[in-house]
């Protein structure tokens, strides 16, 4: 029985990441994988985030993209962390009124509920990308943050354009909890 499960599991797995012989890649290189026939991928094509920020920043990152088919479907999260590795891709499905176009910022509330700080000076990179309903993917937009102690007027900055507008909404929020590498299993001791 345990044999079986684990040619099914296998299976699946295989199933889920090639189709077609060719592996389907979620952040593929800039400007993502050629659109699937008849299709358009989506575009970003400006965005914007400040670059540091104390722990438990609520991070604004500002996007403006368009589909031209209008199918835009959900904008993929995916962060690195130095010294810990990849966190699981975070979906945000994008609401009807903007899958043709939109121009607004996807909200990170960085305070994490598995770990009470993070040291200073870690360093992370957020990746964001957007699928369509095709499952054609646009180009990977890349934002470095440092959580820093003593940033100034970290709240008063002047956005840039095309994002300098009063009211640009909330598209959705980032649901990932960082955890402090130093503070996981016995914190980088060794017994003696």
């Amino acid at each position: 029985m345990k044999t079986y499960k684990l040619i099914l599991f296998l299976f699946l797995f295989v199933s889920l990441f090639f189709n077609e012989g060719r592996a389907q890649p979620l952040f593929a290189a800039e400007g993502g994988p050629p659109p699937k026939a008849g299709t358009n991928a989506p575009i970003i094509k400006n965005s914007f985030a400040v670059e540091k920020g104390n722990y438990g920043y609520i991070w604004k990152i500002y996007i403006e993209a368009e589909d031209p088919d209008g199918d835009m479907l959900r904008i993929a999260s995916v962060v690195d962390h130095t010294g810990y590795g990849h966190y699981p891709t975070d979906w945000i499905y994008i609401k009807s009124p903007y899958q043709k176009q939109l121009k607004g910022y996807i909200q990170w509330n960085t305070f994490s509920s598995k770990t009470q700080y993070l040291r200073e000076w870690t360093q992370i990179t957020l990746k964001v990308i957007i699928i369509d309903r095709a499952g054609n993917e646009s180009n990977t937009v890349v934002f470095p943050f440092s959580f820093e102690t003593g940033v100034r007027g970290q709240y008063q900055y002047k956005l840039p354009a095309p994002f300098d507008q009063r009211d640009l909404p909330r598209i959705g929020y980032i649901h990932i909890d960082l955890f402090e590498p130093t503070l996981m299993g016995n914190g980088g001791k060794t017994d003696n």
